[in-house]
């Protein structure tokens, strides 16, 4: 790596995101931490995504094209590859950081020391509506204690649920770390910066930073079906945690499930739910609020049709 390389590779994968991507890497500009690039990866976009990465007078601002529209996964992966920083900054082409969070994060890995390969932050919902504040509020409420950061500790709470980390937007990583660890899973569109940060935790441990540093935008959801899909595969990808989670009983599997279910009952696929819900919820107060307010935006979402 020359002497001119930047400490920091902010990698922005964006497909027909023109509207917003500059607000991204403005975002990423102006962080007080100034030694950095940043990597638009363009994966295929028919719209004016090439014009407004062109707009930039920056040399700091780089632009990588897919021909065709690879996924997200894939375009994350060509960011790595063509990154020049000795880490890598994950950045959604909708969402924004705070000035101060690429400079409160590296302090962190620094203040931690040797094996310390990584930070994350909390998110902030840009626009929260009541729904999404109560939801938070509920997983507040009946959260159980898990780790936020380390090593094995901290995959543990991300596979339990325990932890919800946004890492597409909020980790920077040692860029050797991820591509050690292989990258990103290219057949996951969904859960696959939860599934690289178990693999990359096999390597080193992760740092938590409590403060909101990343404004998150909200730009539609998958379908339930997607959901179940990719978390199947993101358990299989990582079923040795799981069987030994299990064995130690910890219900991982009903957790999941609980959560698929979720995201059925929001859209209103009230049928495709009960595949996925146990008898046993209406025993576990948690849960059982969690499903009853799951089942009203499923009634909403059902009335305005």
């Amino acid at each position: 790596m020359s002497d001119s390389a930047p400490r920091v590779s902010v990698v922005v994968p964006a497909y027909e995101r023109a509207s917003v991507l500059g607000r991204a890497v403005d975002s990423a500009l102006a962080q007080t931490t100034d030694d950095l690039e940043v990597v638009v990866v363009d994966d295929g976009s028919t719209d004016d995504t090439r014009a407004v990465v062109a707009g930039y007078d920056d040399p700091r601002v780089r632009y990588v094209a897919h021909e065709r529209n690879r996924g997200v996964s894939a375009a994350r992966n060509t960011g790595v590859e063509a990154a020049r920083g000795d880490y890598v900054a994950f950045l959604d082409s909708d969402d924004e950081w705070l000035a101060g969070k690429l400079e409160r994060q590296l302090a962190a890995i620094a203040e931690r020391g040797d094996g310390w390969i990584g930070a994350y932050c909390e998110v902030l919902p840009a626009d929260p509506s009541p729904v999404s504040r109560a939801l938070a509020a509920l997983s507040r409420r009946f959260r159980r204690d898990g780790a936020r950061e380390g090593g094995r500790e901290l995959a543990e709470s991300l596979l339990r649920m325990q932890v919800f980390m946004s890492p597409g937007s909020t980790l920077v990583v040692e860029r050797d770390a991820v591509l050690a660890a292989g990258g990103f899973d290219e057949s996951l569109s969904i859960y696959e910066d939860w599934d690289l940060v178990l693999r990359v935790l096999s390597r080193g441990r992760i740092a938590h930073v409590p403060d909101p540093l990343v404004v998150v935008h909200q730009s539609g959801d998958a379908p339930g079906e997607a959901y179940a899909r990719n978390d199947r595969r993101y358990l299989d990808r990582n079923a040795g945690l799981v069987a030994d989670l299990e064995a130690r009983g910890v219900a991982v599997e009903r957790v999941h499930r609980l959560g698929v279910a979720g995201h059925f009952l929001s859209e209103g696929s009230f049928s495709a739910a009960l595949d996925y819900l146990d008898l046993g919820v209406a025993t576990r107060p948690a849960d059982l609020a969690r499903v009853a307010l799951w089942t009203a935006l499923g009634v909403r979402a059902r009335l305005r049709g």
